[in-house]
């Protein structure tokens, strides 16, 4: 007889503890683009002056009598928040690794986490050891985005099956499904320039973006409102195919998040961008990429849930062990 494998013999966790280990994920990656803009908003991107270190020597904040530590408390404060997402996305990975039976794609989107951390580390260093300049904060802000999809499919695939995807609406709806999601990553980046060329450069010394303001909002607010367009025509291929009532729900949620953003984005155009409508901006952004994702995955089916040891009757567990 072999011996047991270390992972055969960790017990496999419940599917309600790997639905909170994922959920942590989705709350985590979103959490982590709102205090970056609390780092930026209160003008504390350069707090730490280096990185990994926060000063030269010391890994925490270091009394400074002229600048204080302040800043350096704010931004210290979300590298450890990023550490905390390391924690969870390990435990995701560990979660996947030790869940039976062992399922590849939630091992694959699992993996995404952890992986995504270290990007974030590295393209934050980066930020910090070139002081701040626009083209470095915005992929730095940009990673999350994709970080906190992937986050969605991995909650939803510890709820589903493992058959490829079926889908649930006609595929031309899902193509516009396809190019919605795009066009949010293009939305986003057209926002990452609004900011790099506004005055929340993260520091006061920061050279921004030599581009009008104006024009970059115009040219971000366009894309919104073709958004917007073809979310109600998506509404209107889903009323005739008749969709579900979870449908219905995670498409309205949508809906309303995308309209929320959009009259937020309006406002703060209007007042001169105020500090606390940027934090409202950023987790917008963050709530459409969920609301999106929960709507991309309601459309497609996996089939169900495989069982868990556990859930197995006694004779089929006999059958197994024969097997």
């Amino acid at each position: 007889m072999s011996t047991p494998s270390l992972l055969s013999r960790v017990p496999s966790p419940s599917r309600a503890v790997q639905r909170l280990i994922a959920g942590a994920a989705v709350v985590g990656q979103a959490g982590i683009a709102v205090t970056g803009a609390v780092v930026r908003v209160t003008e504390s991107g350069l707090g730490c002056t280096t990185w990994p270190q926060c000063q030269p020597g010391s890994l925490v904040p270091v009394a400074d009598p002229v600048g204080g530590q302040v800043h350096q408390w704010i931004e210290f404060g979300n590298r450890l928040l990023g550490g905390g997402l390391g924690v969870v996305s390990a435990l995701c990975v560990l979660m996947a690794l030790f869940a039976r039976p062992r399922r590849r794609r939630v091992i694959v989107l699992a993996l995404m986490m952890p992986l995504g951390v270290v990007a974030q580390a590295v393209i934050g260093g980066i930020t910090v050891l070139t002081g701040l300049q626009w083209w470095s904060v915005a992929p730095h802000f940009l990673a999350s985005m994709p970080l906190i999809w992937l986050a969605v499919l991995l909650f939803r695939a510890v709820g589903e099956g493992d058959e490829p995807a079926r889908p649930l609406l006609p595929r031309p709806l899902l193509a516009l499904q396809l190019a919605q999601a795009i066009s949010v990553g293009v939305i986003l980046i057209a926002g990452t320039l609004v900011t790099a060329a506004g005055p929340h450069a993260g520091d006061i010394r920061t050279p921004r973006l030599d581009v009008p303001v104006s024009t970059l909002a115009q040219l971000h607010a366009d894309l919104v409102f073709l958004l917007i367009g073809s979310l109600f025509a998506l509404g209107f291929g889903m009323r005739i195919k008749d969709a579900t009532a979870v449908q219905w729900r995670r498409y309205w949620t949508l809906v309303g998040v995308v309209l929320a953003q959009a009259l937020i984005g309006l406002v703060q155009y209007w007042t001169g961008v105020p500090d606390v409508l940027v934090l409202v901006h950023v987790l917008g952004a963050t709530l459409v990429l969920i609301a999106g994702a929960s709507l991309w995955t309601a459309s497609r089916d996996r089939g169900p849930e495989p069982r868990q040891p556990e859930q197995l009757t006694t004779p089929t567990r006999e059958l197994a062990s024969h097997a």
